[in-house]
């Protein structure tokens, strides 16, 4: 391993240029099929950021058959996509010796959807409707936080969902989970209607959300190779969202063929509209930034919710070493 953390990027161009050094080679494990919800990553890797940061990353993609965090703990790779804290909690109290080095997402995107026109106009209208469609893991984190957050949710509202709009089409009674990224875009589309969306960050479900995770003996044992695979995402996000990303939507297409010109666009403006990668803390920050705040916070209200155990320390599966600290700010356009 080479220490490049006292150069700078000037003197690690230098040394890349003399071939005297090869890249650092690491693995990056997304948690789904290739989209614009990675697409920082793939941005740093489409337009040299990386190399510029002497770094030789592989994107690992994820999806329904893949098994990329247990390739991190098996040491297969690197770094991993983490969902978010909850991720992370699980994580303490099975005793798997993660850490989370970045926050890329200042919100977690999911959301629900409801029918326009039907009197839904705030998060706690929701608790009108007869209906909710959620997936299992959903009703047993985030509905169990909306119960204890706010009244007039009850267990009868849960139906699950079936990853089909179908059903929610079909009544215009209920509501259905998704990506504010993502199932939206199927609706207007397929369905014909603009539904009405209802972000949980915004109604206080306060996690971040796509972390970097890596081991913790990795970490310890390579901090400067952390310290530059951050930032240079961090950079990659900057300039996907705000500079030329089409060789990164290409690299993208490439990994999922399925991924429509339509649906990365459509994503990248939510991402935008709503500020999921570049609010809050990232706006004086960096994208990227997370706090201790961020973690208790979060963590003392899945606790109130009876989602976590209380008790533990979650102090020992972050770091904010690593972010936090402005990194590519001036490419904000």
């Amino acid at each position: 391993m080479r220490v490049f953390g006292t150069l700078g990027l000037a003197a690690v161009a230098a040394l890349q240029a003399t071939s005297a050094f090869a890249l650092d080679e690491v693995s990056f494990g997304t948690n789904w099929l290739a989209q614009a919800e990675h697409g920082g990553f793939y941005q740093a890797v489409a337009d040299g950021t990386y190399e510029k940061y002497g770094l030789k990353v592989t994107i690992v993609q994820g999806g329904p058959q893949a098994a990329n965090q247990a390739l991190l703990m098996a040491g297969r790779i690197e770094f991993y996509m983490q969902g978010n804290l909850l991720g992370s909690f699980s994580a303490v109290e099975q005793g798997v010796p993660v850490m989370e080095v970045a926050a890329i997402f200042q919100k977690e995107p999911q959301v629900l959807i409801a029918h326009p026109d039907t009197g839904i106009e705030t998060f706690e209208d929701l608790a009108k409707l007869p209906t909710i469609f959620m997936g299992k893991d959903g009703f047993a984190t985030y509905f169990q936080w909306m119960k204890s957050a706010y009244t007039g949710f009850t267990d009868e509202q849960y139906k699950p969902y079936t990853f089909s709009a179908a059903p929610f089409l079909a009544d215009k009674e209920s509501a259905q989970q998704g990506y504010v990224t993502s199932e939206p875009y199927a609706i207007e589309t397929e369905g014909g209607i603009k539904p009405k969306l209802f972000l949980l960050a915004d109604a206080g479900f306060s996690t971040p959300s796509t972390l970097i995770e890596a081991t913790a003996d990795y970490v310890k044992a390579n901090p400067d190779i952390t310290k530059r695979f951050v930032e240079a995402s961090i950079v990659g996000w900057y300039n996907y969202l705000y500079g030329d990303n089409a060789a990164a939507n290409a690299l993208i297409k490439a990994d999922n063929p399925e991924m429509t010109d339509g649906q990365i666009e459509f994503s990248i403006a939510t991402m935008k509209e709503y500020g999921i990668v570049d609010s809050g803390l990232a706006t004086e920050k960096g994208i990227g930034c997370f706090t201790a705040e961020t973690v208790t916070g979060f963590y003392d209200a899945m606790v109130k919710a009876g989602v976590v155990k209380a008790g533990l320390d979650v102090s020992s599966v972050y770091t904010t070493e690593f972010v936090c600290n402005g990194v590519g700010l001036d490419l904000k356009k």
